[in-house]
């Protein structure tokens, strides 16, 4: 798969997108929170539902959201959407009166581009369009139950916020990792630097 990272393309997602996000988001959320969300929700989630909405969400264009996808190398279709990012101006503050300006509201990669870096070049590009609207911190609620809120520990993330929820039948907590200022996330994220080539 090493040589396979290299095809990966990061970019901003279309409308056409929608049905390839739509089977990421179904796949990623059975693998991920199985055992943690109803056996049943998670079955009866549908890829088609689900592209419907996103396809409504990416035609709108709303002001200052933005979704990008990763693109890579598949065996039977040639190339295909492996995870995707969204986010956009903060949809609210958090419980401890801090009020971040930007907010990551989605990160979904297949389990098979995990720790290749394609996660991390995604949160890269949706900080560098949440710096670039000018929000000067960001954060992202993650289940707290999720194995993956590793990753934005790695990412210098710091834990702002927990809170429970109620969520398809069940109560779960989700934690808040804050990056405040958002430099602190584009340097986390930045690419690592070439080495060169010794002749």
């Amino acid at each position: 798969m090493t040589g396979a990272r290299s095809l990966v393309t990061v970019r901003r997602a279309h409308a056409a997108d929608a049905g390839g996000i739509a089977a990421v988001h179904a796949e990623v959320w059975r693998n991920a929170y199985a055992g943690i969300l109803p056996a049943g929700y998670l079955a009866r989630l549908s890829p088609a539902r689900l592209a419907a909405g996103y396809r409504r969400s990416l035609s709108l264009r709303e002001p200052g959201h933005a979704v990008f996808v990763a693109v890579g190398p598949d065996p039977e279709a040639g190339f295909r959407t492996i995870g995707f990012v969204s986010g956009g101006r903060a949809r609210r503050p958090l419980r401890d009166g801090a009020a971040p300006q930007g907010e990551v509201e989605t990160l979904y990669l297949l389990d098979d581009w995990r720790e290749q870096g394609v996660g991390r070049r995604l949160m890269r590009a949706i900080a560098a369009h949440l710096a670039a609207i000018g929000c000067r911190s960001a954060f992202v609620w993650a289940l707290s139950d999720n194995p993956s809120t590793h990753f934005y520990r790695r990412l210098a993330g710091r834990l702002a916020a927990r809170e429970r929820i109620a969520f398809a039948g069940a109560e779960v907590e989700q934690s808040a990792f804050l990056w405040s200022p958002i430099e602190a996330l584009l340097a986390a994220t930045a690419p690592a630097p070439r080495r060169e080539i010794e002749g």
